[in-house]
């Protein structure tokens, strides 16, 4: 079940979502260096994950399904079809299984000091024991201690103390369960997954995710672009807020006019509105309660192209598509899809005596077989439907 997202909305509503997520035991405001400086130019939406912030934290454990599958519904909500995501450590990871999963909820997508795989597992387990045990001020002084080089803390002790405090204000069971989260995800088989156009950046003096991880990530993904920076540890975005910034903004600039998704987008709308009128609500809102991450892609594929490209051409009207998809189906034995589009017909009022001609037809080019299981399927879809409409008029 999701969680919904304590999260802050910048900038323009008009202009490009970007969606920034963060570190293991920060809240959104480790991102005010960059929402100040993106605003201008994007509508910047920064949350706080599960577990951290003002966000709810429930008991764990979680996934990173369930934080990932967090930021899909707060998408929903705020009527995101698409954003630029940018993350950084656990919520880099989250990035990569969105943009692996939810290819088109992501427009681009920003790595930062993350990886796809937070090895050992033991060690975030140890992690978690360790602050439910004793509570997360126990470790905080030693995260803080990753998050900035030595010589950024000594220079800059009221920033170490700020951000001590950040992981301090961190739910302990919302801090334990992420870790629970990192332990069991691998992503790395994903990473060939991902198609947004994608820019990793690493930092030198980052121990917790060194530059060579994130080259793997960069290896991973077809064209992502790779930079490391340096001097910076783990919040590279506050050390080098200038030129993360710089590198974020060139990477949304670069990719701001997106032809490629706007028409995706434009295509599912149109499809997704023939599809009900030639199938019907009620078998294509099963259909969308039934989507499984695995299914989503092969969903919008048949959306798109199916619906939205060949049955929305003007060259033949619907109910011409409908017979020779009819004929078609008999002619190659799909059953399957046969029966559904058999149901859809007379649900939509299309007169039986012509699904008698198109079998007849199908019969002498395509055989009898083929027509006989054909007039079968058609004979327990007008029983049905008969039966179906003898049970409303009782009622």
């Amino acid at each position: 079940m999701t969680v919904d997202l304590h999260h802050e909305q910048h900038g323009d509503p008009a202009m490009p979502p970007v969606l920034l997520l963060g570190s293991l035991g920060s809240n959104l405001h480790m991102w005010d260096p960059q929402i100040h400086a993106l605003a201008p130019h994007a509508r910047v939406i920064a949350a706080d994950l599960r577990g951290h912030g003002g966000s709810p934290a429930p008991a764990g454990p979680y996934t990173m399904a369930d934080l990932s599958d967090d930021v899909v519904a707060l998408l929903d909500r705020l009527g995101l079809h698409s954003v630029h995501v940018v993350g950084l450590s656990l919520g880099g990871a989250m990035g990569q299984w969105l943009a692996a999963h939810h290819p088109q909820r992501v427009r681009t997508l920003t790595l930062m000091c993350t990886s796809a795989r937070f090895a050992p597992a033991q060690k975030w387990i140890d992690r978690a024991a360790a602050v439910r045990a004793n509570g997360i001020a126990s470790i905080a002084e030693s995260i803080v201690g990753h998050w900035f080089t030595p010589e950024l803390a000594q220079r800059d002790p009221d920033l170490f103390a700020r951000h001590i405090e950040m992981v301090c204000s961190t739910p302990d069971e919302g801090y334990a369960a992420c870790c629970e989260a990192l332990a069991e995800w691998d992503g790395r088989d994903d990473l060939a997954r991902i198609v947004a156009p994608t820019l990793v950046i690493a930092a030198e003096q980052d121990t917790r995710t060194p530059p060579s991880v994130h080259q793997v990530i960069a290896d991973g993904i077809a064209g992502a672009q790779f930079h490391v920076l340096s001097p910076g540890a783990h919040l590279a975005n506050v050390e080098q807020a200038g030129a993360v910034t710089h590198l974020i903004e060139r990477h949304l600039d670069r990719h701001a006019t997106v032809p490629v998704d706007a028409a995706r987008r434009a295509a599912h709308d149109v499809g997704m509105a023939v599809r009900r009128s030639v199938l019907g609500d009620a078998h294509v809102d099963r259909t969308i309660e039934s989507t499984t991450p695995f299914t989503e892609p092969f969903q919008d594929f048949i959306t798109r192209t199916a619906w939205g490209d060949i049955w929305a051409r003007d060259g033949l009207d619907h109910h011409t598509r409908r017979l020779l998809t009819l004929a078609i189906l008999t002619a190659v034995g799909n059953e399957h899809e046969l029966d559904l589009h058999i149901r859809a017909a007379l649900r939509a009022g299309v007169d039986p005596q012509l699904l008698v001609e198109v079998f007849l037809h199908a019969a002498v080019y395509a055989g009898v077989p083929n027509s006989n299981r054909a007039f079968a399927l058609g004979k327990q879809a007008l029983a049905d439907l008969a039966d179906a409409n003898e049970g409303s008029s009782r009622q």
